[in-house]
C-alpha cells in the first residue's frame, strides 16, 4: 500500500496550499483597494441610504447608522416641528406616530422605521390648511403656553384617542403621563382631548 508520504501529498500540504491561496486573494483585493462584502456590511462608519416615508412623502436620506429618527427628521428632512427635549425618552416632546402608534423618536434609530408610515406634527393639517381636530382643540382650550412640548402632546393625544384610552379624565391623564408640560397646562390638555375625540371619530 502506497502511503501519502510517498506520493508527495499530505493533509498538511493541502491545508498549507489552501491557506496560501486564500491569503493571496485577500492581499490582491486589498492591493486593488477592494473589500469583501462582509467587510462592507460590518463597517459601523459606513453611511446608510434610507427611504423614509414621512407624512405621505418619500425622503431619500444618507445617514450615519447611529442617527436617531429625531435627528433624521430635524437635521436631514428639515421637519423641525418635532422637538428635542430631554433626548433621553423622558419628556415626550419628540413623540411622532409610526404606523399610527406613538414613538419616542429620540430613542429610535432612523434605520428602524424604513418602509413604515411616519407622521409628524407637520403632516396633520389638510392640504387646504384645515387643522386636525386635535390641533384645533388645543387652540380652543388654550392647551399650551410656551408651546415647546405641544407637538409631542398633540401627537400623543391623537394616539391616546385612537388607542381607546380617552374614556374619562383619569384615563386620559394616565395615558398622557409620558408627555411633560413645564407650563402645567394639563387640565386644558385633558379638555382639548375630550373636545377632539368625537370630532376625530366623525372624520
Amino acid at each position: 500500500m502506497t502511503s501519502s508520504t510517498n506520493t508527495g501529498w499530505s493533509r498538511r500540504n493541502f491545508l498549507t496550499t489552501t491557506a496560501a491561496s486564500t491569503m493571496s486573494v485577500t492581499l490582491l483585493n486589498r492591493a486593488r483597494g477592494e473589500t469583501s462584502s462582509t467587510e462592507k456590511s460590518t463597517d459601523p462608519m459606513a453611511p446608510l441610504s434610507l427611504k423614509l416615508r414621512i407624512n405621505g412623502r418619500e425622503h431619500r436620506l444618507t445617514l450615519d447608522g447611529r442617527t436617531t429618527l429625531l435627528d433624521a427628521l430635524r437635521e436631514h428632512a428639515g421637519l423641525t416641528g418635532t422637538k428635542k427635549g430631554c433626548d433621553h425618552g423622558q419628556c415626550g416632546a419628540c413623540t411622532v406616530l409610526v404606523d399610527n402608534r406613538r414613538v419616542l423618536s429620540c430613542l429610535s434609530f432612523a434605520s428602524m422605521v424604513e418602509g413604515r408610515d411616519i407622521t409628524t406634527i407637520e403632516g396633520l393639517a389638510r392640504t387646504d390648511g384645515t387643522l386636525h381636530p386635535m390641533q384645533q382643540a388645543f387652540i380652543d382650550n388654550d392647551a399650551f403656553q410656551c408651546g415647546y412640548c405641544t407637538p409631542g402632546q398633540i401627537m400623543s393625544a391623537i394616539a391616546c384617542v385612537k388607542e381607546g384610552h380617552a374614556e374619562n379624565d383619569a384615563q386620559i391623564r394616565e395615558y398622557m403621563s409620558g408627555n411633560l408640560c413645564r407650563c402645567a397646562a394639563y387640565p386644558n390638555i385633558v379638555d382639548a382631548i375630550k373636545q377632539a375625540k368625537p370630532q376625530m371619530k366623525e372624520a
